[in-house]
């Protein structure tokens, strides 16, 4: 007696109510799998972008965007900061490695970030092809930019005003491709980097001043002009109490912590993840009570039929996992489908989104799915644990003798 292929038949003899029970298990899940998916990605994104940036330090406003701006490129800069000033700060005493920052421009709104060769050492970053720039007016891509915008060593191209779109175009200054960064799975991909003189020439009202070599002097690059931020990294753990509040309270300037504003950012959207899943958890509670309903009835109307089975020789234990397995199968149909749809789902979202830093993708895998399956499967074997108790109360001879 193959009891899978008896419990698939009998799942389906009520149609309607097997299809309702599957989506709303389905359903349920999906939810689920979504928020495990979204919020994987999103810590994965917040935690490799932000990797070994103890501090961003920029202009005074509102911190969570200073960071937002500087580490995810995500969100616009608070404002500018005078060179000369961040320049002193990268030399204190607290500091390992600072990182300077010049921002406010894009290109097919990937933006154009003004930097030096620090930036390169802080994110490990490498060629695929070509070098790293040198010079004013050269840029190192990343890759999602050389693929996205189809460019390649030696190309050239107009940066625009701003951090979106192609409005102000800086037509008197092209760009030259001089490298393609290797993946590096991290926001990197999606910068188009140069040095902080090139982003200096191309809001120069007088086009006399001459190109400056990115191996000078740093110090005459940023002197009596302005920046974006600084991202910096500590020589100590003491300094993570010491150097925000000297910044804050004695310079123009403000410090944030990654750490802190992406925990910020989480408690900003924990009360709606929250509330989605209770309202998931509700949806399958739904599903298991259906489910339990439709099997303690369909018992009553199956006496007969599971009598018949009884002096064909089937065991009650075996028509006991005959009920759990039906339960069970819709379970195990919903939470597969649920996991589907929830993969699906998010990836129709993140081809909507139009920042390409922050996009989420419906293709990837994470462990947690495993745990709907199972949480699926629990429900199932819990909804049909008392009818299927009702096998040991079937009595054979009274059953077969009453009239159907």
């Amino acid at each position: 007696m193959n009891i899978v292929k008896i419990s698939s038949r009998n799942l389906f003899r009520n149609q309607l109510t097997a299809i309702l029970n599957i989506v709303l298990v389905a359903f349920g899940i999906a939810i689920l799998a979504v928020l495990f998916l979204a919020g994987s990605q999103i810590s994965h994104k917040l935690e490799n972008n932000a990797k070994d940036i103890d501090v961003v330090v920029g202009a005074k406003g509102s911190p969570l965007q200073l960071v937002l701006s500087s580490i995810y490129h995500i969100d616009y800069p608070t404002g500018n900061i005078a060179a000369q000033d961040a320049y002193k700060l990268m030399h204190h005493p607290m500091i390992k490695k600072a990182v300077p920052l010049a921002l406010g421009d894009n290109y097919n709104g990937f933006r154009i970030v003004g930097t030096d060769s620090t930036f390169t050492q802080l994110y490990g970053l490498s060629v695929h092809k070509g070098a790293f720039w040198h010079r004013d007016l050269e840029v190192t891509i990343g890759s999602t930019v050389a693929l996205a915008a189809k460019l390649k060593i030696g190309d050239s191209f107009f940066g625009a005003h701003g951090l979106t779109g192609n409005g102000d175009i800086h037509k008197q200054h092209a760009y030259i491709v001089k490298g393609i960064l290797k993946p590096q799975g991290n926001i990197t991909d999606n910068l188009i980097l140069t040095n902080i003189g090139s982003v200096y020439k191309m809001h120069e009202e007088k086009a006399e001043n001459t190109a400056h070599a990115h191996h000078g002097d740093d110090a005459k690059e940023i002197n009596d002009k302005q920046i974006t931020a600084l991202l910096i990294q500590y020589k100590s753990p003491m300094s993570v109490i010491a150097f925000p509040r000297m910044v804050n309270q004695q310079t123009n300037m403000q410090a944030a912590s990654p750490a802190m504003e992406s925990a910020r950012l989480f408690s900003l959207i924990g009360v709606g993840i929250d509330t989605l899943q209770w309202f998931a958890v509700f949806i399958m509670a739904v599903a298991g009570l259906s489910i339990f309903i439709g099997l303690y009835n369909a018992m009553k109307e199956r006496k007969y039929d599971l009598a018949i089975m009884r002096c064909l020789g089937a065991s009650k234990s075996k028509l006991f996992f005959l009920v759990m397995l039906e339960g069970m199968l819709v379970t195990l149909i919903g939470a597969c489908i649920g996991i589907l749809i929830g993969h699906i789902a998010l990836e129709v979202v993140g081809s909507y989104q139009e920042s390409s830093q922050a996009r989420l993708t419906g293709l990837a895998v994470v462990p947690q799915e495993m745990y709907l399956i199972c949480t699926g499967l629990f429900i199932g074997a819990l909804a049909s644990l008392i009818p299927a108790m009702q096998i040991y109360k079937v009595d054979i001879a009274e059953t077969l003798t009453k009239d159907r």
